[in-house]
């Protein structure tokens, strides 16, 4: 008698993956793109006040090989838009990208030539955070909403 004889087809695959993804979801690492003003209020996020450790993302990793989340903090300009690409390219698999600020989402009140209108131009964006600058309160909300969609990835199956 085999396994899925024994439990149904997919029973042991589908309760690994849930845990493999309640430990991702409290073990965010994280990698900062910061560019501009809105960098104040990541370092204020990351303070002790604010508590981060509690989604398991208070060690930030400064090289994108060992980070899971990118978080977009600021202005991005077309000459910084293909290193961002490149840093988002690096990144181990699965990823998470959120997009932190309205100059990172929308362009803000830049709207010129030189600034790119938005980071889902070039990369995909999982988590919006409006404000210029967003409130550390914002950021917390978003990391939840990482961790809800962390724990419902599926990996797809290749065939």
């Amino acid at each position: 008698m085999g396994l899925e004889a024994a439990f149904g087809e997919g029973y042991i695959t589908s309760k690994v993956e849930f845990f493999i993804n309640w430990a991702r979801k409290y073990s965010l690492f994280q990698y900062p793109f910061i560019t501009a003003c809105c960098g104040m209020e990541y370092m204020s996020t990351m303070c002790a006040h604010y508590d981060i450790a509690r989604f398991g993302a208070e060690f930030t990793r400064f090289t994108p090989r060992q980070a899971d989340l990118l978080l977009v903090v600021g202005t991005i300009n077309h000459k910084v838009a293909p290193v961002l690409r490149k840093v988002y390219e690096q990144m181990t698999e699965p990823k998470w990208v959120v997009s932190f600020g309205a100059c990172a989402s929308t362009g803000g009140f830049y709207d010129n030539y030189a600034v790119l209108q938005g980071i889902d131009k070039i990369i995909p964006v999982d988590i919006y955070i409006p404000g210029c600058p967003p409130r550390p309160e914002m950021v917390l909300d978003a990391f939840l909403k990482i961790q809800d969609q962390v724990q419902k990835y599926r990996v797809l199956e290749q065939k």
